[in-house]
């Protein structure tokens, strides 16, 4: 039999989610209740080729690189995903991403569908999880809201959004943001599951092979 102790009771490496939802859906808003809440989990820090506003610092906000670095980047390896945003740059940095994973902090991404795709291929151990409006109403309320987008980019952000809801199926989990409180608890809730999992742990994964 197996001995066993407490010290066999630790992760090898931390866990990659993936959040992704619509434009308006509150996915900010969940993850500044989540991190707070749990300990061992960051959010990721995202490159970007834009210069920094007012209140951002670099490492903490984005990290922020000149165009050559950016390609230099994408060149090497170094970009989970990255996309094109009202002419800049924007990407994931894998040694950022996969330095946090060794040391056995979670990293949680808030990205779009299509780079969530991306990221998956990469990383086919990644958790998804997809955030919906309880209603296309719902969402188009919360987008008025907001009162920072004309009429023609709601309407845009209303037809990408029913293009990413057809993709659910491609997520681990699905949470309906109707009640924010309800929201944070389900996030949460996925999050713990997930560490939860005997697999993860080395001690575990020893007792199979044998």
């Amino acid at each position: 039999m197996n001995n066993f102790s407490t010290e066999d009771l630790k992760r090898d490496e931390g866990i990659l989610f993936i959040l992704s939802g619509p434009s308006g859906v509150g996915k900010d808003t969940i993850l500044r209740r989540v991190i707070p809440r749990l300990s061992l989990i960051r959010t990721s820090i995202s490159i970007t080729t834009r210069d920094p506003r007012p209140h951002e610092k670099d490492g903490i906000d984005y990290f922020f690189v000149t165009n050559e670095k950016f390609a230099t980047m994408l060149e090497q390896g170094d970009m989970l995903e990255h996309a094109a945003v009202h002419g800049h740059f924007y990407g994931t940095p894998r040694s950022w991403v996969e330095e946090e994973l060794n040391k056995g902090m979670d990293v949680i991404l808030e990205i779009d569908v299509q780079g969530a795709l991306q990221v998956r291929r990469e990383f086919p151990g990644a958790i998804l999880l997809f955030l919906a409006p309880p209603s296309w109403d719902e969402l188009e309320r919360r987008l008025r809201r907001r009162k920072t987008e004309d009429e023609l980019t709601i309407h845009k952000r209303l037809e990408n959004a029913r293009h990413e809801m057809e993709r659910i199926e491609n997520y681990e989990y699905l949470v309906i943001n109707d009640k924010l409180d309800e929201a944070v608890r389900d996030v949460e809730a996925v999050i713990i599951a997930e560490r939860l999992r005997p697999w993860r742990y080395s001690h575990f994964a020893k007792i199979e092979e044998e």
